[in-house]
């Protein structure tokens, strides 16, 4: 991924603070934000793979159930498809929380 790539998949800063993916409470909605950067060329793999899959800023996310002892691993919906994660790969995706006025007007469009 080159320098301007990752800038772009940064998460923002903004009035509302983006969270890791991971920490999202059950069936709450979110907003993609960005991808935090790999630290190394394993890291920089599964981002590839997450971008690939549709974890792209902008798109909305659910988690939908997580695993046992740990929350791991975590099952998240993206549009109509839902993937699980292991925590690690979840905590890379950025996400600022939808309120409940954003998550109704989504709710009405599908």
């Amino acid at each position: 991924m080159d320098d301007g790539a990752a800038a772009r998949l940064s998460p923002r800063t903004g009035p509302t603070p983006s969270t890791g993916l991971e920490q999202l409470p059950l069936h709450a909605q979110a907003r993609v934000t960005g991808l935090l950067p790999a630290r190394d060329a394993q890291e920089h793999s599964v981002l590839l793979r997450l971008l690939e899959i549709g974890f792209l800023p902008g798109e909305t996310v659910r988690v939908v159930a997580r695993g046992g002892v740990g929350g791991d691993p975590v099952a998240v919906r993206v549009g109509q498809v839902t993937f699980a994660l292991r925590r690690q790969e979840a905590s890379m995706v950025q996400v600022q929380r939808l309120d409940p006025a954003a998550q109704a007007s989504l709710q009405e469009a599908a």
